[in-house]
């Protein structure tokens, strides 16, 4: 049966080999068989540069490479510099922020899912800022090794700043999703970033939609089957 497969926040790193390994599996057994497969950001824990030459870089580019399926990429809060040249090395079409998509007879919005997060003040600040072309291009002129110093940095900022801030404000804003569905007609809505997988089911300009969260590769596999039947959120052992 004709299916397209969603993942995201694997937050790949030399420091977690299994999820690198189970992502090898999920390739071999499950993207080999679907009309396309979709990466939702936060493939990678970190990206600082297309010139990175870390062996898991090239390990999944080749992996990914290989893959007899078109392969989309949207850009996470983890990984946003990930750039053309790795892309197409990884044989990955990069998409905008914000993609509609017909599938299956259903107008399908996809997106990594942190711009939703309106509540979170103090990040959307943050992320305006480092979105800013001529500071990205700044940063990927420096040395690897500054780059990589700075990347830590930021990582220890992010991680102590989430400690004080209430679940609710790191997750997604309603009137948010209500306005991007609405704007784009959307009645399926799919994203990753807040690491609470769900299908929620809303009402849409008066029609009946869903937003499907996946989860993280944390501890098992997360992937949304969206078919001719409809959304599916599936958990999977690695």
């Amino acid at each position: 049966m004709p299916r397209t497969l969603f993942i995201a926040d694997l937050h790949l790193c030399q420091e977690e080999p299994a999820i690198t390994a189970g992502f090898m599996r999920f390739l071999q057994r499950e993207a080999t068989d679907c009309d396309a497969l979709y990466i939702l950001g936060d493939l990678f824990e970190s990206w600082i540069g297309d010139d990175d030459p870390a062996p898991l870089h090239r390990q999944v580019a080749e992996a990914l490479s290989a893959l007899p399926v078109p392969v989309f990429f949207i850009h996470g809060n983890r990984d946003f510099l990930l750039g053309k040249a790795y892309a197409s090395r990884s044989g990955m079409t990069l998409l905008a922020e914000e993609t509609l998509l017909e599938c299956y007879g259903q107008r399908v919005l996809i997106m990594h899912g942190d711009t939703l997060c309106t509540d979170d003040q103090g990040y959307q600040r943050f992320r305006q800022k480092v979105h800013q072309p001529w500071l990205q291009r700044v940063f990927l002129m420096l040395p690897l090794f500054l780059r990589q110093k700075i990347a830590a940095r930021l990582r220890n900022d992010s991680q102590q700043a989430n400690q004080s801030k209430s679940l609710q404000i790191m997750d997604v804003n309603q009137q948010a999703v209500e306005q991007v569905m609405e704007r784009y007609r959307a009645s399926v809505l799919i994203h990753g970033h807040t690491h609470r997988p769900e299908i929620h089911f809303l009402q849409i300009n008066h029609q009946p939609a869903e937003r499907a969260v996946l989860g993280a590769w944390h501890h098992q596999g997360s992937m949304i089957q969206l078919d001719a039947s409809g959304v599916s959120l599936i958990a999977f052992r690695w």
